[in-house]
């Protein structure tokens, strides 16, 4: 039986009139251009005349919402889901989300009946992370290629879905979602948060706390800054003072802290269950005084420098000619490769203000080789760069995105040598700058950092010599010279993580801040539900019940 037609949504290119921005059409004006989404009844057919209907307020925004007049699903004691075989953990991700706002049984079944059901099943239709949503009065059907796939579209899902249902205790319904149908696709395949636990150390269930907020929101790389000048935050065989000695403090002196292999482990596996690669990072030849001091051999002189708990810069380098620097690096990144599924080991690689050029240079080009060596691809910060680079090699862009002549010719000879770039602009990407002048957490240096200055930029043209084939990706990351708590991280995060989130999902041409800015607001209640402590900015129209 045909169903309704569908009120359409899409990105520019897809629309009937190919213009900037998102729309709803009036379904009865469309009903003969757009598809009907499988199983609505008749009955529910508009009349030319009916309103328009209001698209769905979702971040990241999706390259095809199409909503379904007087159509909703509503979850009942009865509702079951369906999570057919090869969907990996999306059914219980779900489940476990749903359990425990609605307060309802919610069993989940391999398979059977069709009504009633929240279904996640694996198709050939769609490639990677794409995903098709269709939502009708008896069930809600997820369909994608991959496991990956599937659980980003149930994060589009829990946002059609009452703010209510992020809670942690049993809520009111009811639980209702509106008829549509998503059709939708990342524009990068990099889409990532960095999380500085050496200058301030986050433990495992803070950091398990950061990426389930950062998966709402699509967000599939996490990068772990595990060592600085103030901590090393990982145990490795062979070398343990640096974590016990090296670890043993942070900025401003406290007690600092670090994973052992296991704690580490598992963080790793937590963030595979929500489809997030992590991505281990030690820093060099700069931002090692933590290691330095932890063993005297370390240094050109045999002599350790003392622990260091300030926030200056630039200091500290590797001793490039000594090899017990490279069977250091060399057992450090075997084991975090051992440890990390993932593809790739990041380097560091920036502010190496007391290495020589020429030592830089050799660094990089000893680095890479052990990075090779154990099956991964390296990764490090645009100044990279300036050295000899191995294939599959990613630089970092972390220059603001003006005034800086040195970060745009680094990035620039990463790319003529072949390297992909991941775009994080501290004065757009930064997480840690503040919002305003009276912000009480973060730094300035690279400026003052709004919402809009988060979210109004273009991976694509922001560096001269960089184009659209160039750029893996973006990354948002936050740096903890002055972070300590939960509600810091999330000040800080949020509202912007969402904002570079949508830059690396949704397509470009689509994007407009006048709209953003209403869906990034209906993020508020959902926010209050998870216990958020965001930054109500005065450039989002937040919700009364936000505030």
């Amino acid at each position: 039986m045909a169903g309704p037609p569908l009120a359409r949504s899409d990105r520019p290119g897809r629309t009937l009139a190919g213009r900037r921005g998102r729309r709803v059409l009036a379904a009865g004006a469309t009903a003969t251009a757009l598809a009907c989404v499988p199983g609505a009844p008749a009955t529910a057919r508009p009349s030319a005349a009916s309103p328009q209907v209001a698209a769905p307020r979702l971040v990241p925004e999706p390259s095809s919402v199409r909503t379904v007049p007087g159509v909703t699903f509503t979850l009942t004691r009865a509702t079951r889901i369906v999570a057919r075989p090869g969907s990996g953990t999306a059914g219980p991700y779900l489940a476990g989300i749903l359990r425990r706002s609605t307060g309802y049984r919610l069993p989940l079944v391999a398979g059977g009946a069709s009504r009633d059901v929240i279904s996640l099943s694996l198709s050939g239709r769609e490639k990677g992370e794409a995903y098709r949503l269709d939502v009708t009065r008896t069930a809600v059907r997820l369909e994608a290629g991959t496991a990956e796939g599937l659980f980003r579209g149930v994060q589009t899902l829990r946002q059609l879905l009452p703010p209510s249902v992020e809670a942690a205790t049993v809520q009111r319904g009811p639980w209702t979602v509106p008829g549509v149908r998503v059709e939708d696709s990342p524009r990068f395949a990099w889409r990532g948060t960095m999380l500085d636990v050496a200058r301030h150390f986050f433990t495992v269930r803070q950091v398990e706390r950061y990426i389930d907020l950062a998966a709402l929101y699509k967000i599939n790389t996490l990068h772990l800054h595990l060592s600085d000048d103030q901590g090393w935050r990982i145990a490795i065989n062979g070398w343990p003072r640096l974590a016990t000695y090296g670890g043993s403090t942070e900025v401003g002196g406290g007690k600092g802290g670090y994973y052992t292999q296991a704690d580490y482990t598992q963080i790793v596996r937590y963030a595979a269950a929500r489809y997030v690669t992590v991505m281990p990072e030690i820093d060099g030849p700069g931002h090692t005084n933590a290691a330095l001091a932890s063993y005297a051999r370390l240094n050109c002189d045999d002599k350790a420098p003392p622990l260091y708990t300030g926030t200056d810069v630039g200091f500290s380098s590797w001793c490039i000619g000594k090899p017990v620097t490279y069977q250091l690096l060399d057992d450090v990144l075997g084991q975090l490769a051992r440890l990390t599924p993932g593809p790739y080991l990041h380097v560091g690689g920036d502010e190496a203000h007391s290495t020589t050029a020429a030592d830089y240079a050799t660094y990089i080009g000893r680095i890479g080789p052990i990075v090779t060596g154990h099956g991964k691809k390296m990764v490090g910060w645009n100044e990279i760069g300036a050295g000899r680079l191995p294939a599959g090699s990613v630089a970092q862009y972390w220059n603001t995105a003006t005034g800086s002549e040195s970060g745009t010719r680094t990035a620039r000879e990463a790319v003529a040598q072949g390297a992909k770039v991941v775009m994080s602009p501290a004065n757009r990407a930064y997480l840690d700058m503040k919002y305003d002048e009276n912000t009480r957490l973060g730094q300035d240096w690279a400026g003052l950092v709004e919402v809009r200055d988060a979210y109004d930029w273009d991976p694509a043209t922001l560096v001269d010599g960089v184009t659209e084939k160039d750029v893996l990706g973006v990354e948002a990351p936050l740096w903890s010279e002055t972070l300590v708590t939960d509600d810091d991280i999330d000040y800080m995060a949020f509202p912007r993580l969402p904002a570079i989130a949508e830059i690396g999902w949704s397509p470009q041409a689509a994007r407009t801040w006048s709209d953003f800015r209403v869906r990034l607001a209906a993020q508020g209640p959902r926010w209050s539900a998870l216990a958020v402590n965001y930054y109500r900015s005065p450039q989002v129209p937040w919700p009364v019940s936000a505030s």
